[in-house]
């Protein structure tokens, strides 16, 4: 093993605890920042370009047919093949912390569409599912088996907030872990069945997953409930054949009790499982090598690279797998009030010195951040590391595909030219500038509504002087389809009572004096 430390060079705050990676044909790229996308990259996925031990990040397309893809934290992702040996694949992200620290039952597809020398362009789909669909979780995993010629996605683990029934006013954003079920996703059909084991009785989260086969092998994981660290190691054997599938629960020993650990392939049976924690305060520098051979796994200990001194000491670490046997790992820098939002780097190779030099020429050419705050994380909390998962038909041998860092990108298309809305007009190939302030890519504003979505100004009737006071006032903005929603759960402002000026009191009017002679007049025939 090799530890090299690379320079953030550019967008360097993105690089915090709860990042994904995410690997096409060689190229690395980053999913998942903390905050909501700038209009620099409405996307908020990132090639990572490495060069030179410089780490820079470069903003990727979404194609116009692509759904939105809300910037995510701690999902599950694997990727997905059409079979065991198919050299195309696409990623799933299932979950994840919103921005608003809101947690996500959504699943994504992300697939490659074209890569240019200057652009890469992703397609990005939601899946509806039916049946048992997991809640809305962070810290779990998602796999891929294969079984008689089908295969499902396999999802377990995580933690989700206290069920709404049972929250009180002091433990109201409280997590707890979700139940031990195992879900089987079949995606062809989008059905979802969940099964309930004797062998799982208590939840994990942050734990390690790697499927081979028919099999998925779980290892360590933390349980909020005991505040343990599982030695256990379970094999879930998955059996599909043509009635209901089988799904069955062996515990096995040889586990390692670690949470936040991070797994990496070497080869097409062998893992590296590196990082992650003993315990609350305790970081594990030991590093095992796992094989997958025969319905059989072995875990030994191997030797592990020379760590520095920042990373012996450092309270905290994160990082994730950057696939072809590299892990990208950083650190906070001990003095946070003079850089805050400062994290180091390292890229550690896992492969032999030979397969090193072949996998850093690769490698310089992706690069990838990711976007976390480390504010919102404490040392050693397990809920501000990444849960990693493998499967072991991930590995590709050979790809040499490079990144030019001087081709200028091309922002012709990127998240501007997306369907914002029912009646969306904006088309790349007829636009023109509609305000004046716009000057290749039409303005968009954020609409706030759940997890958030960006919809065209000009599409939501919005004038000029609207828009610059929206862009300009920290207010939140509703687009049309979400308004009156948004104006249901305003609390009525309360009513002012108009002061009425008080009607002036009516004079008595004096009583009308008559001349004597006249009431003499009166009174004598009055008696007559």
């Amino acid at each position: 093993m090799s530890l090299q430390m690379v320079s953030a060079v550019s967008n360097s705050s993105l690089l915090q605890p709860g990042f994904s990676l995410l690997n096409f044909d060689g190229h690395v790229f980053f999913f998942g920042q903390k905050g909501w996308p700038k209009r620099s990259c409405p996307t908020g996925v990132f090639l990572l370009d490495i060069k030179q031990n410089e780490l820079k990040m470069k903003p990727v397309f979404f194609s116009k047919d692509s759904c939105y893809l809300p910037p995510l934290r701690y999902p599950a992702l694997c990727t997905l093949r059409s079979n065991a040996r198919a050299d195309e694949y696409q990623y799933i992200i299932h979950g994840g912390k919103t921005p608003n620290n809101d947690l996500s039952d959504k699943i994504y597809f992300m697939s490659l569409v074209s890569k240019t020398s200057k652009k890469i362009t992703f397609q990005c789909i939601e899946k509806d599912l039916g049946g048992d669909v997991p809640e809305a979780r962070y810290g779990h995993t998602i796999n891929v088996v294969h079984s008689r010629g089908k295969s499902v996605s396999v999802l377990f683990g995580g933690r989700s907030y206290t069920p709404l029934a049972q929250r009180t006013t002091e433990t109201w954003n409280s997590v707890v872990d979700c139940l031990p079920s195992v879900f089987l996703i079949d995606f062809e059909f989008g059905c979802c069945t969940s099964y309930i084991l004797p062998e799982l009785q208590d939840g994990l989260s942050f734990h390690v997953s790697i499927a081979k086969g028919d099999t998925v092998y779980i290892l360590g994981g933390h349980s909020l409930q005991n505040n343990t660290r599982s030695p256990n190691l379970y094999k879930l054997k998955i059996d599909l054949p043509l009635g209901s599938p089988a799904v069955t629960c062996t515990i096995l020993p040889g586990g390692i009790s670690v949470s936040s650990a991070i797994v990496t392939q070497i080869s097409d049976t062998e893992f590296v499982l590196v990082g992650g924690y003993h315990s609350d305060n305790q970081k594990r520098l030991a590093c095992n090598t796992i094989v997958l051979e025969d319905s059989k796994i072995e875990i030994v200990e191997s030797v592990g690279p020379e760590w520095t001194p920042d990373i012996k000491h450092c309270r905290m670490w994160f990082g994730c797998d950057m696939g072809k046997g590299s892990v990208l790992l950083g650190i906070p820098v001990a003095n946070k009030q003079i850089i805050p939002d400062a994290n180091y780097f390292y890229i550690l190779r896992c492969k032999g010195t030979e397969e090193d030099k072949e996998e850093e020429l690769i490698t310089q050419t992706c690069s990838q951040t990711s976007s976390e705050d480390p504010g919102d994380s404490t040392p050693f909390e397990d809920s501000e590391e990444f849960c990693f998962s493998a499967e072991a038909n991930s590995f590709d041998a050979d790809d040499a595909d490079t990144y030019n860092e001087d081709d200028e990108e091309d922002e012709s298309e990127t998240g501007y030219w997306i369907t914002c809305c029912a009646s969306c007009n904006i088309d790349m190939n007829t636009w023109v500038p509609f305000y004046s302030t716009e000057l290749n890519k039409p303005a968009m504003i954020l609409c706030s509504s759940g997890a958030g979505h960006w919809v065209h100004a000009q599409c939501m009737d919005l004038s000029e002087t609207m828009l610059l006071r929206l862009s300009e006032a920290n207010v939140k903005y509703f687009c049309n389809k979400h308004v009156d929603l948004n104006k249901g759960l305003q609390t009525p402002q309360k009513a002012v009572c108009l002061k009425k000026p008080p009607m002036k009191p009516l004079r008595k009017k004096k009583a009308m004096k008559l001349p004597t002679s006249t009431k003499k007049s009166f009174l004598r025939r009055l008696f007559e």
